[in-house]
């Protein structure tokens, strides 16, 4: 099993849980769009498939932020295949999903991610949310679960659970991570 690593907006810097995670683990890797700033998302999705084309076997999928959008793009294209192209995915870890209708969304720079399709996921995923984040209202990020057959866990008051919360390495997403690859059938050490 493998992860890889799906940043939102920005590219999650050194000091984010993402980039720490990466760090330490050796079989994650990050997905590579041209531009981290300025997120294109057929470019983003085409760097989503080379980052599965390259990651060794069933692949868990930790996305952040917009990268939760691009996630649900992703799947929704997959259309009936997504249960046959979803074997090299064993789950999908989405923490702080964005509203795209929210007052702090990054509408110009983001626009291609907006229309974000309500297509139930083919394969496990779990979505964590804070209750006080910025971009999302727990509601939002309920819902946002709920439309693509996910789990849901509202982790408490964390901001954009980003670099700027203050996490550090997050044991505490480790650990949810580890138990939700277990689930999936992937069972994991902490990081």
């Amino acid at each position: 099993m493998s992860f890889l690593i799906l940043p939102g907006f920005g590219g999650s810097g050194p000091a984010h849980w993402q980039s720490r995670w990466e760090a330490r683990v050796e079989d994650a890797s990050r997905f590579a769009p041209a531009s981290w700033d300025r997120p294109d998302l057929e470019d983003w999705l085409a760097a989503l498939e080379r980052g599965l084309e390259q990651a060794e076997g069933p692949v868990v999928l930790v996305a952040h932020s917009l990268a939760c959008l691009l996630t649900a793009h992703w799947a929704a294209r997959q259309g009936e295949s997504v249960h046959v192209t979803a074997g090299r995915i064993a789950g999908a870890l989405l923490v702080a999903p964005p509203d795209p209708e929210g007052p702090a969304f990054p509408r110009e720079a983001s626009a291609g991610f907006r229309d974000v399709p309500r297509v139930a996921f083919g394969f496990p995923a779990l979505v964590l949310a804070s209750s006080n984040d910025p971009y999302a209202s727990p509601a939002f990020a309920q819902d946002f679960a709920q439309a693509r057959g996910a789990g849901f866990l509202d982790i408490g008051p964390c901001g954009h659970i980003n670099a700027e919360s203050g996490l550090g390495d997050w044991e505490e997403g480790q650990r949810l991570l580890a138990a939700f690859a277990a689930g999936c059938g992937q069972p994991r050490a902490c990081m």
